[in-house]
């Protein structure tokens, strides 16, 4: 395992190569587990490479993702959806994502396109349209629909993959999360920060997007080597991270911290208006969100509680947990779960 470290930060991010999980021998599958495992309860996030995504599948998503991005703001608009369907075009700030933690901030300035699982791979009567509402790709663009379906497909089975790490570093058998995440509610969010003038002065503590954690179980980030992601230490120190080359960024989501009891960290992270040389500069990330069916129950793993380490969480469904976080990053309604969160991971008393 190397490390990829920050210029004047001691702050580790583990870079972690998972080429031989699948398919290899036992002992290489048990080492990468221990790894993770490592990463998980000290980080939050790691970087992995050996994922085996091919360069001309990203080459082809960032070449339609931009041309996308470059259309009028009237032409996107057009694909914008009502903040319960998480779908569509998101435009500059209309969100705030520290509000998902009960934090109030000025609104974000990054622009989004957000694409889901295709309804018709879960045909049932049983699904809330809501949550698997189809989505509509937009038009205007040569190859956005063929080359975005191809790097959700590629981030889908890394995330799967990912999976089935955790479950062997958490000593469960490998195929353990299958069972709650065979219609996982699944998101794509492409990531584009739409900024202002790079000399222009920003509304007070304004982010690229306000600082969060992630919901489900496992977010797999593709991100430009470009300044701005910041994570929060244990110390409550933020830190600048960039990728490695060639590496996606992992980490674990909220579902997956209350799976565990805290043993693994859902780490609160954030986008600074990126800067090179004080001026403001172009960025681009993908997150791919895997977050769970929506019925399943987060409660303590077994392993994970015992004598003098009681469960920390109430049960709740994933779609609760979901929903609950939405709401507060787009309709700016805090609850008191986000609230608590906030305190937790912050060590504040308000």
């Amino acid at each position: 395992m190397a490390f990829a470290r920050n210029a004047g930060t001691d702050f580790q991010v583990p870079i972690i190569d998972i080429s031989t999980f699948t398919g290899g021998a036992d002992i290489d599958r048990q080492s990468i587990a221990r790894q993770v495992d490592l990463a998980a309860s000290t980080v939050g996030f790691m970087q992995v490479v050996g994922h085996g995504i091919q360069p001309k599948v990203l080459d082809r998503f960032t070449a339609a993702t931009d041309e996308f991005f470059a259309l009028p703001e009237s032409t996107k608009r057009k694909y914008s959806t009502p903040p319960h369907i998480n779908r569509g075009y998101t435009p500059p700030r209309a969100e705030a994502l520290a509000n998902s933690l009960g934090i109030i901030t000025a609104a974000d300035l990054f622009e989004a396109f957000n694409i889901g699982v295709d309804p018709a791979d879960h045909a049932s009567p049983d699904l809330d349209p809501v949550d698997y509402a189809p989505t509509i790709f937009p038009g205007e663009t040569t190859d956005f629909e063929s080359a975005v379906t191809a790097w959700f497909g590629e981030a889908r089975r890394v995330a799967h993959t990912m999976a089935d790490i955790f479950a062997l570093a958490l000593h469960l058998p490998i195929d353990y999360f299958r069972q709650f995440t065979t219609h996982s509610l699944d998101v794509l969010r492409i990531n584009n920060y739409q900024l202002p003038h790079p000399d222009v002065t920003l509304e007070s503590e304004q982010m690229g997007m306000g600082a969060h954690t992630d919901y489900g179980i496992v977010t797999v980030l593709w991100a430009d080597q470009v300044p701005g992601l910041e994570i929060l230490d244990s110390q409550r120190v933020w830190h600048p991270v960039q990728p490695a080359d060639g590496a996606l960024l992992v980490n674990l989501g909220d579902a997956l911290a209350r799976w565990t009891n805290d043993r693994w960290i859902s780490t609160m992270h954030r986008v600074a208006p990126p800067r090179v040389d004080g001026r403001l500069v172009p960025r681009r990330s993908a997150a791919f969100f895997h977050d769970g069916n929506p019925e399943t129950v987060i409660a303590c793993l077994p392993g994970c509680t015992g004598p003098g380490n009681p469960p920390r969480y109430e049960p709740v469904t994933v779609k609760e947990h979901i929903t609950a976080k939405l709401r507060g990053s787009r309709g700016r309604e805090p609850n008191p779960h986000a609230i608590r969160e906030a305190a937790r991971l912050t060590g504040s008393t308000s």
